[in-house]
């Protein structure tokens, strides 16, 4: 089974999905990872990433093709990833809420942020998670033709602000359990 997981900036994606996929004995993978490592070495923020990406399509093709490339896979997965759903529609999809606030309180504490600007006031850092989360829903409207923030298309929708990540995975395995019983 391939359970991905998106969400909102700051929604605790990574943290979640680390947790269930331990839980459960799968795989991970984060796109999340995988675009910090890549502005990392390019010496930039996600942000400048995201910016550049606009003018840059093989960035998006390289980090898209680590989930491309498990859709139809045996192997049991947690994906964490923005599009994640749309690159493997038999996924069990779960997206994360989160207030903006919350999001960026919890992304100035993450220290495995290194190529965000972490170390900044909180009205610094609404106005980056905007202005990234505008980026991203503009070019994969451009590129992909779809909303990554249009709920009808995940399974489980969590405001994960106010509980525990061990809350969140423990709604996850609930809703699959559901979700198999109804399939």
């Amino acid at each position: 089974m391939i359970i991905t997981i998106s969400g909102d900036i700051g929604s605790g994606k990574s943290t979640t999905g680390k947790l269930l996929a331990k839980n459960l004995g799968y795989n991970y993978l984060s796109t999340g990872a995988i675009q910090r490592k890549i502005a990392e070495k390019m010496g930039m923020t996600t942000l400048e990433l995201n910016l550049l990406t606009e003018k840059r399509r093989d960035i998006d093709d390289k980090i898209d093709g680590y989930t491309r490339a498990l859709d139809g896979s045996d192997e049991d997965f947690v994906v964490d990833s923005r599009l994640a759903w749309h690159f493997i529609p038999a996924s069990y999809k779960v997206f994360l809420l989160c207030e903006e606030s919350i999001a960026a309180e919890r992304i100035s504490g993450d220290k495995l942020r290194k190529s965000d600007e972490t170390n900044r006031d909180v009205q610094h850092l609404l106005r980056k998670i905007k202005e990234r989360r505008n980026s991203e829903k503009e070019r994969f409207k451009k590129i992909y033709d779809i909303d990554f923030e249009l709920l009808s298309n995940y399974n489980l929708i969590i405001d994960s602000a106010y509980f525990y990540p061990e809350e969140i995975v423990t709604m996850i395995t609930d809703g699959i359990a559901l979700y198999d019983q109804s399939s």
